[in-house]
């Protein structure tokens, strides 16, 4: 049914100190249970970093690998992000996962702040993406731009920006547009045409209004519970379903719940809210 997991939806992140990290073995175990095929990669370090080793891994739980989020810093012309790039692609023609979902990582340490973008930073980033998305394409993968709060393309601006600078897709992660300040809802039915991959959160809008006017940082108010069960929160997953599917997207709904956790879990976890979301997944 096109729908697959995510680490970080167990509190998987490769942000320093952001919380308790299940182990592969319990995290890949309970992905297989729910019935979904296949996952992201998570961050680095949580998979084995031999590729076919990580695909190894995969294959021993029945998942098969969708792709994942490669965050890069491809705004500063003193940088290259082709060669870690390339290595992360290594995993991905292993473990036939086929969609690189690139983040324009700031060059700081976590999601609650960024530094101003300048025009040369646009250009260069503008550059970066059409050349990665090519290098992809030549190893058979679909690279795509994650709009994420706290990266260099966050806010309804940087969007409209990046689709008439590049020709990078999207990755339509409905969670970080609209607390970036975008409509997701609007790119679905406007942007169609760009949308590769989904990333699919629910957003208690009234924590996302705190991040957006600076009292609580990123970090905290998804401790709070930012993300919600899909179905649960602010965002009109089923009118974004509904323009993609009617629009012919045929890429995947990649169930992501950002989640926090403070010790290994004792009950279900995280396990609850995922089967949740992924049953709303289901019945649209």
């Amino acid at each position: 049914m096109r729908i697959a997991a995510a680490p970080i939806s167990w509190g998987v992140c490769e942000v320093p100190g952001w919380g308790y990290q299940m182990s592969p073995e319990r995290v890949l175990k309970e992905m297989a249970g729910l019935g979904v095929e296949a996952t992201e990669f998570g961050p680095d370090g949580f998979l084995p970093d031999h590729p076919e080793a990580k695909a190894a891994t995969l294959a021993a739980h029945g998942l098969k690998a969708v792709g994942g989020f490669v965050p890069a810093v491809l705004h500063d012309p003193g940088h290259d992000p082709a060669p870690e790039v390339g290595r992360a692609l290594d995993s991905f023609t292993a473990a036939g996962g086929d969609v690189l979902v690139l983040s324009a990582n700031s060059g700081q340490e976590g999601y609650d702040s960024r530094p101003e973008l300048t025009e040369d930073g646009w250009r260069t980033m503008f550059a970066n993406l059409d050349r990665l998305r090519a290098l992809a394409a030549a190893r058979g993968v679909r690279a795509c731009l994650h709009p994420h709060v706290g990266t260099m393309v966050e806010s309804a601006d940087d969007v409209r920006r990046v689709l008439a600078g590049s020709s990078i897709p999207l990755c339509l992660d409905t969670g970080h547009l609209l607390i970036g300040g975008a409509d997701p809802v609007h790119l679905a039915r406007q942007h169609a045409d760009r949308v590769v991959h989904v990333h699919a959160k629910d957003v208690d809008l009234a924590l996302a209004r705190k991040v957006q006017d600076g009292s609580l940082t990123y970090q905290q108010a998804v401790a709070q519970g930012l993300y919600t069960v899909l179905g649960q929160g602010d965002v009109d997953f089923r009118a974004i379903v509904a323009a993609l599917e009617q629009a012919g997207f045929d890429g995947w709904y990649v169930m992501e719940q950002d989640t926090i956790l403070p010790a290994e879990p004792t009950g279900e976890g995280p396990l609850a809210s995922v089967k949740a979301s992924i049953a709303f997944l289901r019945s649209l």
